[in-house]
């Protein structure tokens, strides 16, 4: 992984004349020149680094830069660490499905939802099949009350083109 180092101006790349500077020890030192700034860095013998480019004036801070970018890296593969990928389900019906298919594919479904995936119920029109909506309607409803105890409804159903959509969410324990 590279890390882009143009994202901060350190030193002498700040360009603003005066910067709001916040010293070694996290101490406000206020409002300052540049060129004052870029002493009390050399004396501490850290860098001078630009953290709030857009405040006015801009906010510096003294530090090591290195250090900085080691850290801030460190904090984002925590992040990604920490972050978890919702896998998405799908079963399909159609609107003739009979109640034995259906049963099969609920019961799939079930699975998912404990396993913590969301499962996406999708009712496919044939034909002139789609001049009936509520048959697909009441077919996704019954779906939705037989998986209540384990999922919830996170996206009503819904017409998108010739299929009716919806989204069941697991229930948090």
């Amino acid at each position: 992984m590279e890390i882009s180092t143009s994202e901060y101006r350190i030193n002498e790349e700040i360009r603003a004349s005066e910067v709001r500077l916040i010293g070694p020890e996290n101490q406000n030192i206020g409002v300052v020149s540049v060129a004052e700034a870029l002493r009390v860095a050399l004396e501490a013998e850290l860098d001078l680094v630009e953290v709030a480019p857009n405040s006015d004036p801009p906010v510096c801070r003294v530090l090591d830069y290195g250090k900085f970018l080691y850290e801030k890296a460190k904090k984002e593969r925590e992040a990604r660490r920490a972050q978890t990928k919702v896998e998405i389900k799908e079963i399909r019906l159609r609107p003739k499905t009979s109640e034995h298919h259906r049963s099969f594919k609920i019961r799939d479904a079930r699975r998912w939802l404990t396993e913590g995936k969301k499962v996406r119920v999708r009712i496919r029109f044939r034909g002139r099949e789609i001049t009936y909506p509520e048959i697909a309607l009441g077919d996704l409803k019954e779906v939705a009350t037989e998986l209540s105890d384990v999922g919830m409804i996170e996206q009503a159903p819904n017409m998108e083109g010739r299929t009716m959509l919806m989204t069941l969410a697991p229930i948090k324990k």
